[in-house]
């Protein structure tokens, strides 16, 4: 039985991978989700293939039950929860007079809702985590659109403005029970989910996956007095589309 235990959500790629692979690295037992079975065994196949304990649990992270199976499996896997990662998200653009009550819905469960219930569901394991050695954290993957709003990205960045506060309001909560909680705010990280800008903003010029993974190994690393409540990372002149102010 793994000494340590983290979930991340949001897996099966892109940063969440990278975050697996490093805990991984650092010897966590790990609980990984993301919502596309066939995506996320490809991805736990290639931990279980570092020899890495590992389980995983595919579903909609937007849904309360799937939230609860998650947390649910991790506890009778492992017993404890050092690490929360939330990285599961979703971004949808649109202009705001076309806005799309079902793409409305779809970024509020899985970007904002799914933090909350996620730490409702945790919050004993991390606590118990918090008392044992004053340094459990949850990181919260927010964006650089949750520090400064973008057009046509104006839910997503609502979401994602909700997540930077939370993980805020989150510190002043359990900071005295020995849990820290960072929110991750990048601009475009070459992850499937910038798809959309990379006619644009070539891949190579990106924001890694290893660079926010990097950023989160540090995180584990510091002391039980440190707090660093948000990293920002941007491109260098700036992470707006081209165009955007």
């Amino acid at each position: 039985m793994a000494e340590r235990a983290a979930i991340v959500t949001g897996a099966s790629s892109g940063i969440g991978l990278a975050i697996a692979h490093m805990l991984g690295e650092e010897g966590y037992g790990l609980t990984v989700a993301a919502r596309r079975p066939d995506k996320l065994e490809s991805a736990v196949a290639g931990l279980v293939e570092k020899g890495y304990d590992v389980q995983h649990v595919a579903g909609n992270l937007g849904d309360e039950e799937t939230i609860a199976g998650v947390v649910r499996a991790h506890d009778e896997r492992f017993g404890r929860l050092d690490v929360l990662v939330n990285n599961a998200g979703v971004g949808m653009g649109e202009t705001v007079d076309e806005l799309s009550t079902k793409k409305i819905d779809i970024q509020l469960a899985t970007n904002l809702r799914s933090i909350f219930l996620f730490y409702r569901e945790a919050t004993p394991m991390l606590r118990r985590a918090g008392e044992e050695h004053r340094n459990a954290l949850v990181v919260n993957t927010a964006s650089i659109s949750g520090i400064r709003g973008e057009g046509w990205l104006s839910v997503y960045s609502a979401t994602k403005h909700g997540v930077v506060g939370f993980t805020q309001a989150m510190n002043k909560e359990l900071g005295s029970a020995g849990i820290k909680n960072t929110a991750l705010c990048p601009g475009f990280v070459d992850t499937p989910m910038t798809d959309f800008v990379k006619e644009h903003v070539p891949a190579d010029t990106m924001i890694q996956p290893t660079d926010i993974s990097e950023s989160v190994r540090y995180l584990l690393k510091t002391s039980p007095g440190c707090v660093v409540p948000e990293i920002r990372y941007e491109l260098p002149g700036g992470s707006l589309i081209p165009g955007q102010e």
